[in-house]
């Protein structure tokens, strides 16, 4: 498999400096506050309140850590102008260690996913502390966005009076387009999972299991600077067909084919990042499914430009009845694509299930494209993903790992060894 673009590498490294420009996060929290309200007041918001984790991240600037994620007792709330507000478990520490709120923190009210039950009443205080801010920042009576929220909280502010509108489109449109630091971090993150592959590669024997692999990449991401290691899927032999999506204590093999996919996040954002490899050497089968999956990451990547469909991308996959499945439900996720930033999936996605064809990718605009293709002896199957860029003329790969060829691993004789 060979690209006609370029593959790009992260320009700098980890750590800021005084004496190289590097990412700048004091430009990158400014122009995504702008982006956000420019979005907010598109659609008609006079505010957006934020309980998505990577919306208050993009919003404020602000994080506490993996342990808060899903837990509801965060939130933030994001003016079409002005300054934000964030309520945090933390506010002492949000007040001395981000100025750049100017001291625009205070403690949450929360059920906490129901575990406060709703006799107890506490939506109802919830509801009159967001009331309290909508008056203080003048926009009483307007309508309120939200992007996901526990429905007592929801009922709650509507009791109130407050006309509760979505609000994930508008933070959804902001977040679309890339800032030049969000695709900075984006490349270091991807450089960060080059890297973990060939410790992967090199622990590819008879005798290592698909948890051992697991275990293998948080230690590198994490020593390297990761902060979430969200995900590992790592898959082999015939459990790779179909794709069963998590990872097993499943012992490999010779002939096995493995595939891995990693995503984690340096500084909040994420990768997708799928490699295959053999232990020891293919079959003929084995070469076939993965040269036919490579064609169709190949294809797809070749059809990214600006002004381009998602759904001209899509047309490049084959239909799912072509790779031994039933309907386009039943394969959905197996040839796909979706953006990626602070979260996993963004926008746009690219499918073959949902057409769309008012969704036109734009230069900034940063996805992944993921194949997959079974072998027809059922030894296992091919996974392949790149990240992109959308670049004025077409896109730039940003995953580095090797994937033009399958990698044989763990036996005398093989590329590693």
């Amino acid at each position: 498999m060979e690209y006609n673009q370029p593959h790009a590498t992260a320009t700098w490294g980890t750590m800021a400096k005084d004496w190289e420009a590097g990412i700048s996060y004091e430009r990158l929290n400014t122009e995504r506050l702008a982006r956000a309200q420019s979005a907010i007041r598109e659609a008609g918001l006079a505010a957006v309140l934020c309980f998505n984790f990577d919306n208050i991240r993009y919003i404020t600037g602000t994080h506490i850590g993996e342990w808060g994620r899903d837990k509801f007792d965060r939130y933030a709330i994001c003016p079409a102008d002005g300054k934000p507000f964030l309520w945090d478990p933390a506010p002492p520490a949000k007040r001395k260690n981000n100025p750049w709120l100017d001291g625009r923190v205070a403690a949450p009210v929360s059920t906490m996913q129901g575990a406060l039950p709703p006799h107890l009443g506490v939506q109802h205080d919830f509801a009159k502390q967001i009331v309290a801010t909508l008056h203080d920042l003048g926009l009483a009576g307007q309508p309120l966005g939200i992007d996901i929220m526990e429905l007592p909280m929801l009922r709650a502010l509507e009791a109130a009076g407050i006309e509760i509108i979505d609000g994930q489109q508008a933070m959804l449109n902001a977040r679309e387009i890339k800032t030049k630091d969000e695709i900075e971090l984006l490349k270091v993150a991807a450089g960060m999972v080059d890297a973990t592959y060939v410790d992967i590669s090199k622990a590819i024997r008879p005798g290592t299991r698909e948890n051992d692999l697991v275990a293998i990449a948080h230690d590198k991401l994490f020593r390297l600077g990761s902060e979430r290691v969200e995900c590992v899927n790592s898959v082999a032999g015939p459990r790779g067909a179909p794709h069963s999506h998590t990872f097993s204590d499943r012992i490999i093999q010779p002939g096995d084919m493995i595939f891995l996919d990693i995503m984690h996040s340096f500084n909040g954002y994420h990768t997708c990042y799928y490699r295959t490899f053999i232990c020891g050497k293919p079959n003929q089968s084995q070469l076939d499914a993965y040269e036919k999956c490579s064609e169709w990451v190949s294809a797809s990547i070749d059809a990214i430009k600006p002004g381009a469909t998602v759904d001209d991308v899509a047309s490049v996959w084959p239909a799912a009845e072509e790779f031994g499945y039933a309907n386009e439900e039943e394969a959905f996720l197996l040839q796909f694509g979706h953006g990626i930033g602070l979260s996993l999936w963004e926008r746009p996605v690219l499918t073959r299930r949902y057409k769309n064809p008012g969704v036109v990718l734009k230069e900034g605009m940063v996805f992944a494209v993921e194949c997959w293709k079974g072998a027809e002896d059922g030894s296992g199957a091919a996974r392949i993903e790149e990240e992109v860029v959308v670049t004025a003329t077409g896109c730039e790969v940003i995953t580095n790992f090797p994937s033009a060829n399958l990698i044989s691993c763990g036996l005398p004789g093989c590329d590693v060894y």
